[in-house]
């Protein structure tokens, strides 16, 4: 790929991530040892991650080269608008901003729960 690489890890990827899926741990590698490459673990994802699999959370944040996605104003307004937080937060993250003007790349286990919505998918299955 040319240029920057950036993925936000949806809930589905960080468990399957924390579960030793190949395809996960090649991308964290790659965000670890790349320049250029860049993960991205929304905070809302995070919790329905844990709790679909306790100590995910523990997992991802101790992984080098993911950055954890807090809830600023524009994410908690976009959450506030949508039925699921993790979905929402994802989906925001994934938009363009100055630092990723092409915004970013969904990793996800479910690209169905996707369908319709307006982001690139990347499938881990």
């Amino acid at each position: 790929m040319n240029g920057p690489v950036h993925i936000v890890l949806d809930d589905t990827a960080m468990t399957a991530a924390a579960t030793g899926n190949p395809l996960a741990a090649r991308l964290i590698h790659r965000a670890h040892t790349e320049t250029g490459w860049h993960l991205y673990a929304p905070a809302c994802a995070l919790v329905e991650a844990d709790r679909a699999r306790p100590g995910t959370a523990g997992r991802i944040t101790d992984l080098p080269g993911v950055t954890v996605l807090s809830l600023d104003l524009s994410a908690v307004l976009a959450v506030a608008q949508q039925a699921t937080w993790a979905q929402a937060h994802v989906r925001h993250s994934a938009q363009p901003t100055p630092e990723r003007p092409d915004g970013a790349v969904i990793a996800t286990t479910d690209p169905d729960r996707w369908a319709g919505e307006r982001v690139h998918v990347l499938r881990l299955v």
